[in-house]
């Protein structure tokens, strides 16, 4: 079966490694999580909750999706697709139960949720289920996204908070949103982490240790992202002969 955007068979996107095929036991239940986000650059608070959803939800396996042309991105700085694709990989690569995809990078035009939703649940039969992975701010406010209604109905929606988070406001907007959204709540320390926050520490020339794995660390480097300062490096026998 094609998809509409072009992405080609679901043959073809488990062959490619983009996706893992799901659904072969049609006696048996599913359950796809799908980790959504810039990842600009991810970071281990992205990594800790898909860990924590893997196991508290008893997923299958969790997929990281960096986004496309992100909808609410529009008109900011947002790193290539290729780097935060790449980082995504070199992150979850020792991670059985991850797996990157190219899904949204590789897809044209603006990308909405609403969209790539209803492109995954072509592909994938009904039992398998769609569990899509967010942060609680984005959760509060998913109620104004574009056919939020469709997203209610194609997947279940996990929300990931804080220590000490106030629910108060998600609570209340999803409730009184006129759609039947289905959410899980999980509390995950790691968070109080956030992209910008590594963004600015690179730009100021500070260290990412146990912010995000060595290996993205060494790609923001190596490919001179977010205003890192390059460094030479040069042998001892080059450092002695300027001396």
């Amino acid at each position: 079966m094609a998809d509409a955007d072009g992405l080609g068979t679901r043959a073809d996107l488990v062959e490619r490694g983009d996706l893992p095929l799901l659904g072969q036991d049609v006696s048996r239940t599913y359950r796809l999580g799908i980790m959504g986000g810039t990842f600009d650059p991810i970071h281990y608070g992205h990594l800790v909750t898909a860990e924590q959803a893997f196991d508290d939800l008893d997923l299958d396996v969790v997929v990281f999706m960096p986004a496309g042309r992100p909808a609410f991105k529009q008109g900011r700085n947002v790193t290539s697709g290729e780097d935060r694709n790449a980082m995504t990989l070199l992150a979850t690569s020792d991670n059985p139960h991850f797996v990157a995809t190219r899904f949204e990078v590789d897809r044209a035009g603006v990308t909405y949720t609403a969209d790539t939703l209803e492109l995954l649940r072509e592909i994938y039969p009904d039992n398998v289920e769609l569990f899509f992975i967010t942060g609680a701010d984005a959760i509060a406010e998913i109620v104004t996204w574009r056919e939020a209604g469709r997203i209610a109905r194609l997947a279940h929606l996990v929300g990931a908070t804080r220590p000490g988070y106030d629910l108060d406001r998600a609570d209340d907007l999803i409730s009184g949103s006129p759609y039947d959204f289905d959410v899980t709540y999980l509390e995950v320390p790691a968070l109080a982490i956030s992209s910008s926050y590594l963004r600015e520490r690179v730009s100021g020339g500070q260290s990412l240790r146990y912010l995000t794995p060595d290996s993205v660390t060494g790609y923001i480097h190596k490919h001179h992202l977010y205003g890192v300062v390059p460094t030479r490096y040069v042998s001892v026998l080059e450092e002695g002969e300027s001396s």
